[in-house]
């Protein structure tokens, strides 16, 4: 049948050249862009997932860049914190130098006096002014803060994690369930034939955690005198004595380990004579030769933590910390001791999503001179010149205990960080690299065009594109032919 006023045929034609640009136009928008997914239309499902993904990466792209800043900051302190250490050994090494009384004159111990003076400045400065970008880092300014602490009980506490969650503060508990004890050891003063005294001559080995002495005691040697001779050793051998009963000879002898807890011991060995000496685990108890101390036990929040001497230490993923029980809160049993923790601290986000899970707290404390040691045995502030444990005052022992403990922080300040910085950071930045390499391809493979397909598409919508037109121009001349059937 043959019509002129509808061209079936053309509008066919016109249809397909309509999808045939449209093929080129989808084909070379994508080359354009390189994505296959340009607008909700292309893939309405595939759009969703990968902004979904694209957000992911965004996230994990930003945990990347915070670990590897949390890392120049951890070196940042760890250069501080080296530096002070160096200090520390060479105050050692002058305080060691100065206790050589013999051999120094009073000028030579003045002149170690100011440079250690000048040493323990420098590290209070290094704490004041050590920071990264404006933000302070061994100022106290990056530690804990605490409410309601007793230190009648709780001596000395470092916090050195705490997550907070939603909460605003985290509160503490410890209850101590079994004592902290020093090793004892008892010497009977009612030997038959010789009260309170010796009843014959005896040569005795004290030995305890820093070392061994040697004593000789000629019969009739009052206990007291014992006590006497034993306690001038004491910081050579970790062992002190005293009378049960100071003002009765015949009450008896107690050796006592200087220190708390498992690590601490008293040893006395008979090493000649002394048929008689013997020594016991307790007033009319057994018969031993060596006693070892007890490390507290203790409950921290409900969990059981874990104790050496009179420290408490737990480790959990919302709390971090060490505490120092005093001697007579370590031996009150079902004795509840509570302080909260109110905020500070350093939070570190190590991944992609803000959540409590995803971050991580750290406590880096106070490094100035006043906080470098303990309640116990005094400050690095109390060497300097005018201090209680100055050099000037005959106090190079007591100085060189505070030195210890100072270095022991710093160290273990030290240990901490290269700790945080190696098992947290390290492994997170590897893991959440590896994360990206999945979250980009899964991206990838959703929204990229694929160049080799789109050619392909783009190649045979131009030929579909051609021949449209060229058929179109057919089917348009197809109603002329009916002029010859009026001829």
């Amino acid at each position: 049948m043959t019509r002129i006023n509808t061209n079936v045929s053309a509008l066919i034609a016109q249809h397909n050249l309509n999808k045939s640009n449209l093929d080129v136009s989808q084909s070379l928008l994508r080359l354009s862009t390189g994505l296959k997914i340009n607008r909700g239309a292309d893939d309405p499902a595939g759009l969703i997932v990968s902004e979904r993904l694209r957000t992911e990466i965004s996230g994990v792209n930003q945990a990347i860049d915070n670990i590897e800043r949390a890392s120049n900051v951890i070196a940042t302190t760890e250069a501080a914190l080296q530096e002070i250490n160096t200090l520390l050994v060479s105050i050692k090494s002058l305080t060691i130098e100065a206790a050589n009384t013999g051999a120094f004159s009073e000028q030579e111990i003045e002149a170690n006096q100011l440079q250690i003076d000048s040493a323990v400045e420098s590290i209070t400065r290094i704490s004041n002014t050590a920071s990264f970008a404006g933000l302070k880092l061994l100022n106290g300014s990056l530690d804990y803060l605490t409410s309601g602490l007793d230190t009648s009980q709780i001596s000395d506490v470092r916090i050195n994690g705490a997550n907070f969650g939603t909460n605003d503060s985290i509160p503490v508990t410890v209850e101590v369930l079994n004592s902290a004890e020093t090793a004892q050891l008892f010497i009977s003063g009612n030997t038959a034939g010789s009260t309170g005294a010796l009843l014959s001559s005896v040569t005795v080995e004290v030995q305890g955690n820093y070392g061994v002495q040697v004593f000789e005691f000629v019969s009739g040697t009052a206990l007291s005198a014992v006590v006497a001779a034993i306690n001038t050793t004491a910081d050579a051998t970790g062992v002190s004595a005293s009378l049960v009963d100071a003002a009765d000879q015949t009450s008896g002898m107690i050796l006592t380990s200087t220190a708390y807890g498992s690590d601490s011991f008293v040893s006395v060995r008979k090493m000649d004579g002394g048929s008689f000496f013997q020594t016991f685990d307790a007033q009319g108890g057994s018969a031993v030769a060596r006693d070892i101390g007890e490390d507290v036990l203790a409950l921290v929040n409900g969990n059981l933590a874990i104790g050496d001497g009179l420290d408490v230490s737990l480790k959990t993923t919302t709390l971090n910390i060490n505490m120092t029980l005093t001697s007579a809160a370590a031996q009150t049993l079902n004795t509840p001791y509570a302080f909260s923790i109110t905020g500070g601290g350093a939070t570190y986000q190590i991944g992609p999503e803000i959540s409590s899970s995803q971050q991580v707290g750290f406590g880096i404390q106070s490094v100035a001179a006043s906080h470098l040691g303990t309640r116990a045995i005094g400050f690095l502030n109390s060497i300097v010149t005018g201090g209680d444990n100055s050099l000037l005052t005959g106090k190079a022992r007591e100085a060189g205990d505070i030195i210890d403990a100072a270095i022991d922080q710093i160290t273990t300040l030290r240990g901490r960080l290269g700790a945080f910085e190696k098992n947290t950071l390290q492994t997170t930045l590897r893991s959440t690299q590896i994360a990206l390499e999945n979250l980009t391809a899964s991206e990838s493979q959703i929204r990229d065009a694929d160049f080799a397909e789109e050619t392909s598409s783009l190649t045979r919508a131009q030929i579909l594109q051609q021949a449209g037109t060229s058929t179109l121009a057919i089917a348009n001349n197809q109603a002329s032919s009916v002029l010859s059937l009026l001829q």
